[in-house]
This record gives structure tokens, C-alpha cells and sequence, in this order.
């Protein structure tokens, strides 16, 4: 029987802790280097954004998956509840971000002295007082939530009482209905509203997919981490199988959103919703092309396959190829507006810091593992799941 409890060695931390100062010095550099304040505030944004959504939808994979009672999820349902245990972090850093400027350096709605005829108009919602208020709300309800979930899992494997499974598919379905509506609302808060003039009525899900095609590749890498390290040996090509079409899913389904989006506004060509394409496609050429490539056309073509969604050697990479992707899709919804296409880059600034929050979210991610058993051998499906087969 293979070890239930995954140990966090040293030389993880380490790992983690080098990362963490990687991404503390990129900061330094930012500020202390020449760079662009408004750069650097994008760049917290991108990544408090983007780390933040990892464990959001490690939380939703564990929520939905309960309320449709499936079973064959929970061999690998420890791992979105350990991605999940970042939500109360990221929200902390995300809040702290807004607290200590980022709010008022890169949101033009803020400055009493960009308020034309539009803006007043939206001044009743887009204000700061009911900004914190938003914030606060979406951090604090999303950190709840997540902590009760995996408390009534822990318990339900500690007692096996039934009650605890009653009680996290209520959460789960509470969590569901309220990320429903709080993902796209704080979307619209903090990435939509960098460009206040301008809004779309889906901009909201078109987030919410990047996401998940992000989420569920992230859950992937810890998985097959999981797996180099010697533990998840119940986790087999089926439970793999599952998770990499749903990679394959959101890609398309991200394709999808993205497209629908561009494709109408291209062909009403009304000046105020081109404005927002008219920036990336001056000055962002290159990367607006790679996003669609490294999102959409790369895990289309090599997924495909049944056989590529069950092996390793195909899902990792594509997963990291994925994760990339989007942390560029998010890149070009936030840049524009926060920055402009003169003042942006790639650079220390970007790589740097992306590499000290990927620290912090994997430190959390891991420490949260040691707390519970990899296995929920008490869960009432977990035979269902071990025993798991697909006939297609």
C-alpha cells in the first residue's frame, strides 16, 4: 500500500524559497531599476490575478465534480483542495496590492480628473469606496467557502460520516452558484476596467475560460509531480485520460469565447468596442498571434488523440505550454490599458516576478498536501474511483 501522507522535504522548500526570492529581487529591479511604476503594477496585477484564478478553479474542480456526484475525480480531489488553500493568500497579496497603490497607478477611473461624459456615467459603480467593498465580499466569501469544503472533506474521511458529504455538497453548491456570479463581476473590476471606456458582454466568461484551460493544466503538473515523487499510485491513465480532455475542452472552449468576441466587434466596427483591438494590434502584434498559437492551436493538434491524453510524455508538456498561454492571454487583456503598448515588454520584471509568485503558489499548494491524506479512502465514491475504466 503506497504512503497516504505526502511529506514536504527541504529541498522542495527550498526550491520554493529560491523562487519566492527570485520574484522579491525582480521587484527590486522594478522599482529600483528604472522601470515604470505602471509597469510594475500591472505585472502584481497579472500575477495576483492569475495565481489567485489557479486556486479558484482547483476549488471549483473539487466543488463541481461533488455536486454532480462523479466519482471518478476523487483519487486526484486532495490536489484541488491543496490548490484551493491559496485562495486566502492570494486574496491577501491581491488586497494588499490594491491598498498600497496598484489601485490608483494603473485604473484611470480613479483620478477625478480623467472623469469624462462616460465615466460619470459609471461613477455610481465604478467608485473606490464600493470597489473595496466588491473586493472585499469576492476575497472573503471565496476564502470561507474554501476552507469549509475541505474541512467537511477532511472530516468526512476522518469519521466517514455521511453528514460531512451532505455538507460539502451544500458548500459545493453554494460555492458554484456565487462563483458564477463573482468570477465575471471581478473580472469586469479588475482586468475590464483598466480600459473603462470600453466593456463586452462576454468579456466576463471569456476569462473565466482561461482559467479553467490554465486550472485544469495546473492541476495536471501537480499531479504528475506528485506522481515523480512516488505517491498517487491510484491516480491511472483513465483518472489522466479525464483531466486531459477537459484540457482539450477549455482550449477549444477558449477558442471559442475568444473568437465570438473579436469576431463580432471586428464586423460592427463601431469605433468605441475596436479601440480595444486597435491598441493590441499596433503594438502587440507578435504576442496577439503567439496567444492564439500557444492556447488554442497547439493543444488542439496534439490532444486529439486519445492516446496523447493518457501519456505524461504529451500532457506535461502541453500543460506548461498551456499555463504560458494563458498567463499571455491575461497579459494582453491587462497590459494595453494598464501600461500601453510603448511602455510594456517582457523582461526581469515579467519573468521574475512570475517566477517568485509561481513560489508562493506552489508553497501553499504543497504545504496544504501534507495536511490531509492523498487518498480519501473514506469518501464513498473513492472505490468507484480506484477501481475506474473507461470503455472509449
Amino acid at each position: 500500500m503506497e504512503n497516504l501522507t505526502f511529506i514536504l522535504k527541504k529541498k522542495t522548500v527550498t526550491i520554493f524559497l529560491v523562487m519566492i526570492a527570485v520574484g522579491v529581487l525582480s521587484l527590486a529591479y522594478g522599482f529600483l531599476g528604472g522601470v515604470e511604476v505602471k509597469r510594475v503594477a500591472a505585472n502584481l496585477l497579472l500575477n495576483n490575478y492569475y495565481f489567485l484564478s489557479l486556486g479558484l478553479i482547483g476549488l471549483f474542480f473539487v466543488t463541481v465534480h461533488t455536486i454532480a456526484e462523479s466519482g471518478w475525480q476523487t483519487s486526484v480531489q486532495r490536489v484541488g483542495e491543496a490548490m484551493s488553500a491559496y485562495i486566502p493568500v492570494g486574496g491577501g497579496l491581491l488586497l494588499l496590492f490594491f491598498v498600497l497603490g496598484g489601485l490608483h497607478s494603473i485604473y484611470p477611473w480613479t483620478h477625478s480628473d480623467h472623469l469624462d461624459a462616460i465615466l460619470l456615467k459609471k461613477v455610481a459603480y465604478l467608485n473606490v469606496p464600493f470597489f473595496y467593498v466588491r473586493l472585499l465580499v469576492f476575497i472573503g466569501v471565496w476564502s470561507l467557502l474554501a476552507h469549509y469544503v475541505r474541512k467537511a472533506s477532511v472530516n468526512l474521511d476522518l469519521h466517514g460520516d455521511m453528514k460531512y458529504f451532505n455538507k460539502m455538497r451544500t458548500l459545493s453548491a453554494i460555492f458554484i452558484v456565487t462563483y458564477a456570479v463573482t468570477s465575471v463581476v471581478s473580472s469586469w473590476d479588475w482586468l475590464m476596467s483598466l480600459d473603462p471606456h470600453w466593456f463586452s458582454t462576454l468579456y466576463g466568461w471569456y476569462i473565466f475560460s482561461s482559467m479553467l484551460a490554465s486550472g485544469f493544466a495546473m492541476l495536471i503538473l501537480v499531479i504528475y509531480v506528485l506522481k515523480r515523487m512516488g505517491y498517487l499510485s491510484h491516480v491511472n491513465d483513465e483518472h489522466m485520460h479525464d483531466l486531459g480532455k477537459y484540457l482539450f475542452g477549455f482550449s477549444i472552449f477558449w477558442a471559442y469565447l475568444w473568437f465570438s468576441q473579436y469576431m463580432l466587434i471586428w464586423y460592427a466596427n463601431i469605433p468605441e468596442e475596436t479601440i480595444y483591438y486597435l491598441e493590441r494590434h499596433k503594438y502587440f502584434t507578435n504576442i496577439f498571434y503567439v496567444n492564439l498559437i500557444l492556447n488554442f492551436v497547439i493543444p488542439f493538434f496534439l490532444l486529439m488523440t486519445r492516446k496523447s491524453k493518457r501519456v505524461f510524455t504529451v500532457l506535461v508538456p502541453v500543460s506548461v505550454i498551456v499555463i504560458i498561454g494563458h498567463w499571455v492571454d491575461l497579459y494582453m487583456a491587462i497590459m494595453p490599458g494598464a501600461v500601453g503598448g510603448e511602455a510594456s515588454g517582457i523582461g526581469i520584471v515579467e519573468i521574475g516576478l512570475t517566477i517568485g509568485y509561481l513560489g508562493i503558489f506552489g508553497l501553499v499548494t504543497f504545504w496544504s498536501l501534507t495536511k490531509a491524506p492523498l487518498a480519501p479512502k473514506n469518501h464513498p465514491y473513492y472505490k468507484e474511483s480506484m477501481d475506474y475504466h473507461t470503455h472509449y
